[in-house]
């Protein structure tokens, strides 16, 4: 089997919009801004064998607020100016007790059976902590970029770092 990172979108992929003290995603493909270090990140861990797949909850199609066709888009504007393999995307609100809304792990365990990759041999990249949660049920190794944004911790990472770059760095130091 091979091995993945599984990355969150918006706050690590893409700068996430800060609005009221909280992250949200971009409201439109004008608004996506790839993180600097994304081009450089992807490359190595290419280099090193990993699938890279996306993980993303985009709940505001479901209460009403964004339309499929724009969260839509925005994927295919990173799936062409980035080395990704595929996005799985989550487009239900908590109410709705799906199992592919983080922080379950449905999505991880889709794209691990879809691409043959082995969970405990992969990564799950996120900036919240239903991010490092759904990496953790999954049975990934899990790394939190930033601090969460002062949200209760429900898991603990693997380990914190600063931005996607050092992300990869300890990956690909981790698999040597």
């Amino acid at each position: 089997m091979g091995r993945a990172v599984f990355l969150d979108r918006d706050g690590v992929i893409n700068q996430a919009i800060i609005r009221n003290g909280k992250p949200h995603p971009p409201d439109s493909v004008e608004e996506v801004v790839i993180v600097p270090e994304a081009a450089q990140a992807f490359a190595e861990l290419k280099a090193a064998g990993f699938r890279l797949l996306v993980i993303t909850n985009q709940p505001d199609v479901a209460r009403g607020q964004q339309k499929r066709e724009i969260i839509e888009a925005i994927n295919t504007y990173l799936m062409e100016r980035l080395p990704l393999d595929q996005i799985y995307t989550c487009y239900h609100d908590n109410k709705d007790g799906c199992e592919c809304r983080k922080p379950q792990p449905g999505l991880i365990l889709q794209g691990s059976r879809e691409w043959q990759v082995d969970p405990a041999q992969s990564f799950l990249v996120g900036d919240r902590f239903k991010d490092i949660e759904a990496g953790y049920r999954a049975g990934c190794t899990t790394i939190l970029i930033g601090e969460g944004y002062g949200e209760k911790q429900v898991a603990t990472p693997d380990f914190r770092v600063v931005d996607l770059l050092e992300a990869t760095k300890k990956i690909v130091v981790k698999c040597l």
